[in-house]
């Protein structure tokens, strides 16, 4: 299966763009970092401790996740990609885990080893039944390091607060750009300072800074990187 990898930290638009570059090249997408997010909800709503690792690592492991894809039926009768529906138990929760109150609690169960390679697990299942554009934090590193394409965007903290600062208002949450920030640095520190798949660029990583780029100008550099070589001959583990 092809597998592209796409990690970086939050607001350096690689969810943006790994769905962008899924639709253009008509490829499944798997938001890795969704799944940790549905078990901080599941432990919210059985009112579970971050600090029972123990019950927390029950929900990892029993938790049925699915990404459901919502399309909509063009003029000529082709279907196009909407938005992608995440699912926990064959309930749809996508709207669920992205509320600001769970965005804080992520950090305790991304964090915590165990768990982490319970998500790993599920993720490599994922990906090699389906393939797609797969983007997260550890991706390139510790999911599928042997992916053939492996991409690690970056951008200076400020932009991608105003970035983040920006969707939350979007999305009707009352928050300031200062507080956005802070949140983002420490998710950051979180990250990058784990002890268990720390946010880092892979070796082999083609690094892209996205400042100063939009999202169709870095599913360009994507697809060019990627070459004319077809895709259904760039499959994982193989030249």
């Amino acid at each position: 299966m092809l597998i592209i990898a796409i990690d970086g930290p939050a607001g350096s638009g690689k969810s943006s763009t790994a769905k962008a570059l899924a639709k253009r090249l008509k490829l499944p997408y798997i938001d890795t970092g969704a799944m940790y997010r549905v078990v901080t909800l599941k432990a919210m709503q059985d009112g579970i401790p971050f600090t029972d690792k123990k019950r927390l690592m029950k929900i990892a492991r029993k938790s049925r996740i699915e990404f459901r894809t919502a399309y909509r039926t063009a003029s000529r009768g082709e279907r196009d990609a909407v938005r992608q529906l995440v699912y926990l138990d064959s309930q749809d929760v996508t709207e669920a885990i992205r509320t600001p109150e769970l965005t804080k609690n992520v950090f305790h169960i991304a964090q915590e080893p165990l768990i982490r390679r319970e998500m790993v697990k599920k993720q490599r299942v994922m990906g090699l039944k389906q393939g797609g554009v797969m983007e997260g934090r550890d991706i390139g590193t510790v999911v599928f390091p042997d992916a053939p394409f492996k991409f690690y965007f970056d951008a200076q903290p400020k932009l991608r607060a105003l970035r983040r600062y920006r969707e939350l208002r979007a999305a009707g949450e009352q928050v300031t750009q200062a507080k956005v920030l802070r949140d983002i640095l420490k998710r950051d520190r979180t990250d990058l300072t784990r002890k268990n798949s720390p946010l880092k660029p892979a070796k082999d990583a083609v690094v892209l800074d996205t400042s100063s780029l939009t999202i169709d100008q870095t599913v360009d550099r994507i697809i060019a990187h990627i070459g004319a070589k077809p895709l259904r001959d760039r499959r994982l583990g193989t030249e």
